[in-house]
């Protein structure tokens, strides 16, 4: 199981010094450091460095700078983006599943799955980004028409759950990047190791593009980084996957700012093992 580990690591790059937070460049974090440990063993795969709150404000304020530029792109060049984005994706797939099989215990197939959603995401946004259609409408006035125009909202807050790590993000994120949207994700602290994964794949992408705020990380420790989230203005959409109580305390206070909230609420499935189980 080791030599997995180790060589699963190893071909994602991610080995040494590693932290969750990236604002267009890679930040040591300055709030200590949380293990992440593998449940099927018990083991530590590593120890990531966590954020503060001067590290989430430097995130948003990447995202906010990118929105500047990305919401004026043509939507069909965003989508090159994302069609890139999905391209890296199925070249790590294997290695990025197994990622998720040793972080967050889910068995191979399942790990590989939840990449394969991320890869057919891409191909979503990708046909998303030649569709955002608007209604052209019929008007009693002579010699004018209405159009219907639509643009972008701004930068979203993405906060994942432990048991979808990662095809959580790209539902979010494929769509909203090809909506002209710049996006910043709080992952579970049970799995940060497949968040800096897959933004170590975005990253030479989003460098490319010269926007490398445009897709930002941040995991800071406890549960206040959910709050920051919902009372920060700068964030109009966030977007949650947790549990009932989670969305319970964090609707009222993205509606009190007058912000937008999607959430993806419970789910907590059980699962037994049986004696005739085979564990092989």
């Amino acid at each position: 199981m080791r030599e997995i580990e180790q060589r699963t690591l190893s071909e994602l790059g991610l080995e040494g010094s590693l932290s969750a937070v990236y604002d267009g460049q890679w930040r040591a974090g300055r709030a200590g450091t949380v293990d992440v440990v593998n449940p099927a063993t018990g083991e530590v795969l590593a120890s990531v460095g966590l954020g503060d709150r001067a590290d989430y404000d430097a995130c948003v304020e990447r995202a906010c700078d990118a929105f500047r530029q990305w919401r004026i792109t043509p939507p069909p060049a965003r989508g090159e983006l994302i069609r890139r984005l999905g391209n890296e994706l199925r070249k790590h797939k294997k290695s990025l599943g197994m990622l998720v099989t040793l972080e967050a215990g889910k068995i191979v197939s399942e790990g590989q799955g939840e990449v394969q959603e991320m890869i057919d995401m891409c191909d979503f946004g990708v046909g998303l980004s030649r569709q955002l259609y608007g209604l052209t409408i019929a008007s009693e006035r002579p010699h004018h028409r209405l159009f219907e125009q639509w643009h972008p909202l701004g930068p979203v807050g993405i906060i994942t759950s432990f048991n979808f790590p990662v095809a959580v993000w790209a539902w979010n994120s494929a769509v909203a990047t090809v909506c002209g949207d710049p996006t910043l994700w709080k992952p579970s602290p049970r799995t940060p190791l497949t968040a800096i994964a897959v933004m170590r794949i975005c990253e030479p992408i989003l460098r490319e593009f010269e926007l490398p705020g445009l897709m930002t990380l941040c995991l800071a420790e406890g549960i206040e980084p959910g709050g920051w989230m919902a009372d920060d203005s700068r964030l109009p959409l966030i977007s949650a996957t947790g549990s009932c109580r989670m969305g319970k305390a964090l609707a009222p206070r993205v509606a009190s700012r007058l912000g937008r909230s999607l959430l993806e609420l419970g789910g907590n499935n059980a699962a037994i093992v049986t004696e005739s189980a085979d564990m092989e």
